[in-house]
């Protein structure tokens, strides 16, 4: 069974059926001296079918339905449990109303305390055990005060105690459930949000592309495009495969040269007067999935200079400090944008700062209207520059 609210009230189904067919069992080996004894022997058979045709049917019912009784059938239920009491003293010989499995009576309502605690209107539990105990009281009669008040006493606690661990059974049990299909949902919706983001990574870039093959240009310049369409287009293939990217296939522990990544990128946007600094940083090589949110943000930061910059050069610069840190700038003297205008698109938001946060690395956009932006990576910790949830309509790719 799964535990899902439906689930759980599906278990509630085989437990009430459980405890009102397990009465009965008990009840049977006891019926034939119960005849046997009372006063009158039909009407005891009669009372004790009934008792025993509830239970089975209350079983039946709870299984077909896969849930514990509604309102009226809890009500119906309570009220048999009580017919059962106040009939009791006319079919038991006096003194035999407690103590054996002959009078059934307190046994049976107990079953029933414990099933109908699953309904969920409050006042029908609440009513239904006032009624039961009020009828166990005008069942017992005169043995309430006499050698039996004791027994009595501890029968009445039992129906109270008993009633009051089965509401909570059931009632925390639905709240667990019901936290638990919660966050069922919330990892789905977070699931569909993480794919979203995935979708956005891999087909930025190359929609960013098929927006630049289809304005005029160049032999040349189309050539690259081309080029590099064709890169974005193995990226997306991966994707629709399943495969996260080339770091999954490279294996736990790959890496890959962090300058002559960047010389691979660089190369692609060469009408873009690329001057790539990248001697500083020499040897040093980076995790494979560090690699590739590397190339996709160089890549989509390239493109967006090439799409809005209208800039004359662009420089990168690689710089090692000491150990393994490592600082990546790409300046372009394009028209810059205003940050406190214009808000991050989801080149910028998510192929650049958010992606290679995720990966471990720092960002930092520093822009100004007339004198280009700059846009520093680094592998330690460095302050970073984002605004974030403006105007759809202002955003920069």
């Amino acid at each position: 069974m799964p535990t899902t609210r439906a689930g759980i009230e599906r278990a509630f189904s085989y437990f009430i059926a459980g405890i009102r067919l397990g009465t009965v069992a008990q009840m049977v080996p006891s019926v034939h001296l119960g005849v046997t004894t009372s006063p009158n022997g039909t009407g005891y058979l009669i009372c004790w079918l009934a008792a025993a045709g509830a239970a089975v049917t209350v079983s039946v019912l709870t299984l077909v339905r896969r849930r514990p009784l509604g309102t009226v059938g809890a009500v119906i239920d309570f009220a048999l449990a009580c017919g059962q009491l106040l009939l009791g003293p006319l079919v038991l010989a006096p003194g035999d109303r407690l103590g054996s499995w002959v009078t059934y009576q307190s046994a049976n309502a107990l079953s029933v305390i414990y099933t109908a605690s699953g309904v969920r209107q409050r006042s029908v539990w609440v009513g239904g055990l006032l009624g039961v105990i009020g009828c166990y009281v005008v069942y017992l009669g005169r043995e309430l005060a006499g050698d039996q008040t004791f027994n009595a006493l501890g029968n009445i606690l039992t129906f109270v105690v008993y009633a009051l661990i089965a509401r909570m059974f059931f009632g925390f049990t639905r709240r667990i459930a019901a936290d638990a299909d919660a966050s069922r949902a919330r990892a789905a919706e977070l699931a569909r949000r993480e794919e979203e983001r995935r979708a956005q990574l891999t087909m930025h870039n190359g929609v960013a592309l098929m927006r630049l093959l289809t304005e005029p240009g160049s032999d040349d310049t189309r050539r690259r495009l081309i080029d590099q369409a064709e890169v974005e287009l193995r990226r997306m293939r991966a994707y629709l495969r399943g495969r996260a990217g080339p770091d999954r296939e490279a294996g736990t522990g790959a890496t890959v040269g962090l300058g002559s990544m960047i010389t691979t990128v660089c190369d692609r946007y060469a009408d873009l007067n690329v001057d790539a600094l990248l001697d500083l940083g020499a040897g040093l090589e980076l995790p494979a999935d560090q690699a590739e949110a590397l190339e996709r943000a160089l890549d989509s930061l390239l493109l967006n200079v090439r799409r809005h910059a209208r800039a004359d050069s662009v420089v990168v610069h690689l710089d090692r400090g000491t150990e393994e840190n490592w600082r990546l700038t790409v300046r372009d003297d394009g028209v810059g944008f205003d940050p406190e205008q214009v808000a991050t698109g989801v080149g910028l938001r998510e192929v650049v700062l958010g992606e290679l946060r995720r990966r471990g690395l720092e960002v930092m956009i520093n822009s100004a209207v007339g004198e280009g932006t700059t846009v520093t990576i680094t592998s330690g910790a460095a302050p970073v520059a984002v605004h974030r949830d403006r105007d759809p309509a202002g955003e920069t790719a």
